[in-house]
């Protein structure tokens, strides 16, 4: 297992930098290197300017447009795209529904969706999770019922935490079809135009004052037939195959080596006992020990990626990125709102939504830090929560 880049991935690293620098605009990368909230419009603007190299889907087939890139050639991608302060492309199409349908799909559905994916025509999100029904994903109770014709489902029930639900054209969800079989024997995977009539989209209001999420509320929705991926009452093992990919992704060193060299200049800027605070002891080793755990995961995914170059697909190892991913993210917002003290506690919404160009504190480093950190209070809990990770973990690795 070679953990070295080769010459060939260094020139590939300098065709992607040139290329980001020479393209990324720099008031969409100047939101994300800032803490603030990007609209809908930069990223979809974004999504098309990559689709215009042929950047948008770099982990898909070539034939169906993708880059052909290898596996490390795409890690290099992402570190490259968070070293400058890019949006990413929005993993709900790309990278979770498109999968699917290109292993599951029938060919309408390929020829159809994925070319919308693509150049972000389309913009998904997830029906999975429901009240009640979260990392317990296979006890939902969203019904899909045949009409007498067999044309079409009656979808009834509800969807929540649908992130961007709001600003979407499809949604994918799971669905239950079959209410006597096993609890994840009776799901199927439906394509659902969100415009159809039925569906009511409620916002739900963050802690950090965010209209990031919704519940998303089905009431007697049809669905043509067509639009069920793959085999009625399968759909657990399609929801299985996505999680995988989406897992894999929420690691996210190169976004946690950037925000790091946030929180040291951060900590260099404020001082203790007239000295920086990063050379106060105390605190520059709990940024040294979280550093230490960057260089791990890093190596980490390294090696999944050097394994995924040999031909073999993630395991249970995207649960241990996932997990550890997540926990460094966490620990650094924790360490941001640390190092500025109190003023992370003003919350200026509107200086987030880019409606002034600067905090009414004044610091504008500051002022995104305590949204920053509710935020990513979640990301221990989406794509399956840390807890059913080690759970996983414990059943495919240790036989527990």
């Amino acid at each position: 297992m070679d953990l070295n880049y080769s010459a060939a991935d260094d020139a590939f690293r300098a065709e992607v930098r040139a290329w980001l620098e020479a393209n990324l605009p720099a008031d969409i990368s100047s939101k994300i290197l800032n803490h603030r909230r990007p609209s809908r419009d930069d990223l979809v603007r974004w999504h098309k300017l990559l689709a215009g190299r042929g950047w948008s889907a770099p982990h898909w087939p070539v034939e169906y447009g993708g880059t052909g890139w290898n596996a490390t050639q795409r890690h290099i991608w992402d570190e490259e795209n968070a070293r400058v302060g890019a949006p990413g492309v929005l993993p709900f199409g790309v990278a979770m529904v498109a999968p699917v349908i290109m292993k599951y799909g029938s060919e309408a559905q390929k020829q159809y969706y994925l070319p919308r994916i693509l150049d972000c025509t389309d913009w998904w999100c997830q029906g999975y999770s429901e009240p009640g029904s979260g990392s317990d994903l296979a006890s939902l109770k969203t019904r899909a019922e045949l009409t007498a014709d067999g044309k079409h489902y009656l979808v009834n029930g509800q969807k929540t935490w649908t992130t961007l639900g709001q600003h979407a054209d499809m949604i994918f969800c799971l669905v239950r079809t079959d209410p006597e079989a096993k609890k994840q024997e009776g799901i199927s995977f439906l394509l659902i135009d969100m415009k159809t009539p039925g569906i009511t989209v409620r916002p739900i209001i963050m802690l950090d004052e965010e209209h990031e999420v919704n519940e998303v509320f089905f009431d007697n929705v049809q669905v043509p037939v067509e639009n069920r991926v793959g085999e009625e009452n399968r759909g657990w093992t399609y929801a299985k195959y996505l999680l995988g990919h989406e897992r894999t992704g929420i690691a996210r060193v190169g976004n946690s080596k950037r925000e790091l060299g946030f929180l040291k200049r951060v900590a260099k800027q404020q001082q203790k006992n007239g000295r920086p605070l990063l050379e106060d002891p105390l605190f520059g080793a709990k940024v040294a020990a979280l550093e230490i755990e960057l260089m791990a995961l890093e190596l980490t995914v390294l090696r999944v990626v050097s394994s995924e170059s040999a031909g073999k697909g993630p395991g249970p190892e995207a649960s241990m990125l996932k997990i550890k991913g997540t926990e460094i993210q966490q620990m650094l917002t924790e360490l941001m709102v640390e190092a500025v003290g109190p003023y992370a506690q003003p919350f200026d919404t509107a200086y987030l939504e880019c409606e002034h160009d600067h905090a009414v504190t004044g610091y504008d480093d500051a002022a995104p830090l305590a949204a920053y950190y509710f935020n990513y209070r979640k990301t221990s809990i989406y794509g399956g929560s840390n807890e059913i990770q080690k759970n996983i973990i414990s059943q495919m690795i240790l036989g527990l």
